[in-house]
């Protein structure tokens, strides 16, 4: 699995980013490339930030989807998103495009942390762990819209 610490990885989720443009269409799911860029933000900052401290331990979740956040398998299409990183409200593309390129390159400069600190439902995670699965979450989306 790849990882979003790896440069060569963020250097081409950076530039699959790029090959979207507003009239993208996703290939399943509900969202519009502009709500997809606004949710793919969501992961980011629960690494990066305290934005998100309000989310609840979730022990079924822990034990049921925990390491399918970051093993090597990829996700099935249509997954239920969990409620709190719904997106209903449409986003614009160019204004979310950026942001989530400047959470990306936020993200990729912690690689070197040794660690980080629980995720608010999940738990511990290694730097490892944290990197490949906000590689696999990008990735599932970018699919999603054909990039």
């Amino acid at each position: 699995m790849e990882t979003l610490f790896d440069t060569t990885t963020k250097d081409t989720i950076q530039n699959r980013l790029a090959n979207l443009h507003s009239g993208s269409q996703a290939k399943w799911g509900k969202m519009s490339v502009g709500q997809m860029l606004f949710h793919c933000q969501l992961p980011l900052e629960i690494a990066t930030s305290d934005k998100h401290s309000k989310l609840k331990p979730n022990f079924i979740a822990r034990l049921l989807f925990k390491k399918s956040l970051y093993n090597d398998r990829l996700w099935p299409k249509n997954l239920p998103t969990a409620p709190s990183l719904k997106v209903t409200s449409e986003k614009d593309f160019k204004t979310e495009s950026t942001k989530l390129a400047e959470k990306i390159a936020d993200f990729y400069s912690m690689k070197d942390q040794d660690s980080f600190k629980p995720h608010p439902v999940f738990g511990k995670f290694t730097p490892e762990q944290w990197g490949k699965m906000q590689y696999k979450h990008l990735d599932h989306h970018f699919r999603q819209f054909g990039v």
